[in-house]
């Protein structure tokens, strides 16, 4: 019988140098795959037990890592590192639903509808805010890379009312350290249902302001 050839171990063996990172010279932040955070809800696939892309833990409330499906609690600590508005096109859900593609102004979107097959009314247009975040873990106080949280439909007066405060405050975007965490909201026809809540904490510590100014170059670079 051939000798099974063992691919990897848990463990750090002692021939390996952790010391350096040879051979990523040339990767940054720009030439990465950044993970999205969302929240999760009620009819998010990753809640629903018989989904494929069901996640073991995962509840309503939560934040996930879209890249990971790390589950992260209820409860975030951010630094805002940059802004951007896009323009997504959805088919609707009558017509199947589905992504079709994210724009960078409304009429790069409606030109997007103008030019597909079907009727333009099996299409819609979402505003949506993304916000480029380092969080920051409360336990360790490490800093993680950067992700990317989508406000949209409900939560995009949230997005506008975090840009206000963040311009109040004044200086770089990355200046300051804040809490975002999950909340039940109640809407005009008596239903509930789940957004998120954004607190200043405080300005960021020095190392964690560098190193998010780092990032920030990085992605402007």
């Amino acid at each position: 019988m051939a000798k099974q050839l063992t691919l990897a171990v848990e463990k750090i063996p002692a021939h390996i140098s952790m010391s350096a990172s040879r051979g990523n010279e040339n990767v940054d932040v720009s030439t990465l795959s950044v993970p999205r955070i969302k929240q999760l809800q009620k009819m998010s696939d990753e809640v629903d037990k018989h989904h494929p892309k069901y996640v073991q833990g995962a509840e309503a409330g939560m934040f996930i890592n879209s890249l990971s499906n790390e589950l992260l609690g209820e409860k975030l600590y951010l630094i805002n590192i940059k802004f951007h508005t896009k323009f997504v096109v959805w088919r609707t859900r009558e017509a199947g639903g589905g992504l079709i593609d994210a724009c960078s102004t409304l009429k790069e979107a409606q030109d997007l509808i103008a030019v597909q097959e079907d009727n333009p009314e099996k299409f819609q247009i979402q505003e949506t805010h993304s916000h480029t975040v380092m969080m920051k873990n409360p336990e360790t106080g490490e800093l993680s890379m950067p992700a990317i949280f989508d406000f949209a439909a409900s939560k995009l007066f949230i997005s506008k009312n975090w840009n206000t405060q963040l311009n109040l405050k004044g200086g770089d975007r990355f200046s300051g350290l804040w809490e975002m965490s999950t909340v039940s909201v109640e809407n005009r026809a008596g239903a509930t249902y789940l957004n998120v809540k954004i607190d200043w904490l405080g300005w960021a510590q020095e190392d964690d302001y560098k190193a998010a100014e780092q990032v920030f170059e990085s992605i402007n670079g």
